[in-house]
């Protein structure tokens, strides 16, 4: 798992789709979701660190994007 496109995959797979309108928002809905399934014992450990860390790096690419934007 390398991409956000990859977790989206994930999720796809329990019939999950996020989409809010602002992909820093999506990013962290995303995130509570894949720790619902983690909490759930549906997706194993080691899925579930990889997709965090893609998560995070997505999520500081991100806010830094933004952040270039304001300035």
């Amino acid at each position: 798992m390398k991409t956000l496109y990859d977790v989206q995959q994930l999720l796809k797979q329990f019939g999950i789709y996020v989409y809010v309108g602002k992909r820093l928002w999506d990013i962290e809905v995303m995130a509570l979701e894949l720790d619902h399934l983690h909490d759930a014992q549906v997706v194993d450990q080691k899925t579930y660190l990889h997709a965090k860390m893609v998560l995070t790096r997505e999520h500081r690419l991100e806010e830094a994007r933004e952040s270039n934007k304001t300035n």
